[in-house]
This record gives structure tokens, sequence and C-alpha cells, in this order.
């Protein structure tokens, strides 16, 4: 039985809306995020694969599934963090991301990290 301590991740998520690449009237409204991946556990971790659900505002959901995260599978030692950017496009002005990360520890344990949900939107200067 493993403990929670050893194998642990956190996920932090900055947003951000990118209105030089939407369009607004034909449906387009493209996100970036700045997501923070650090191992607060006390065992190296490769990060493998990733899962997303993007769900915009009229509940059409897109997953992703893919490996590592822009074309690299960072590996971090306890105490690291890999920060990255990407982005999302969807149909509506406001919508959601969620997902997980699957991990393997240095130890061959096999473990998901969870992405918590966070809110893509457009600012409110801009409706």
């Amino acid at each position: 039985m493993m403990s929670k301590s050893e194998h642990r991740i956190e996920v932090g998520v900055k947003t951000a809306y990118l209105d030089n690449q939407s369009a607004p009237e034909a449906n387009r409204y493209v996100f970036a995020y700045t997501i923070t991946i650090t191992n607060t556990g006390s065992v190296p971790a490769r990060l493998l694969t990733r899962h997303w659900i993007i769900t915009d505002a009229n509940n059409k959901v897109q997953e992703v599934r893919g490996d590592g995260v822009v074309g690299e599978q960072p590996y971090l030692e306890p105490g690291m963090s890999f920060e990255y950017t990407s982005g999302a496009m969807i149909e509506t002005p406001v919508g959601s991301m969620r997902g997980s990360y699957q991990m393997v520890a240095d130890d061959g344990t096999h473990f998901d990290a969870d992405i918590p949900a966070f809110s893509l939107s457009i600012p409110r200067t801009l409706h």
C-alpha cells in the first residue's frame, strides 16, 4: 500500500483570453492556459500522458488525450516544477477545463495527477 505523500503532484493554472486569435462572430474563443506542475511527493516522477475534458457553455465536450505536454514528458524530482503554456478553443465565451496527467514514479508506481477544474472566460470588458 503506497502512502499518499510519496506520489503527489500539485497543478496550478493561470488562464488568458486571446482576443487577437478569437472571432466571436464565428463562435471562436481562444484561450491560453499556463500550467505549473510541482512534485510535492517524495519520489521522482515522469509525466507520461495527459487527458483533458474541455466543456463549453453549450455543454459541448472535447476530450483530448496525448503523450506528454507541449512535446515533452517532464521528469520531476521532489520539489521541482515544470511550467508550460498551451491553448484551447471553444465556441462560447465561457467554458471549463479539467483533466489529469498520467505519471510514473521512479519506484514503478503509476498514478494520476488530477487537474482541478478551471474556467475559461472572456474578460467582462470585452462583452
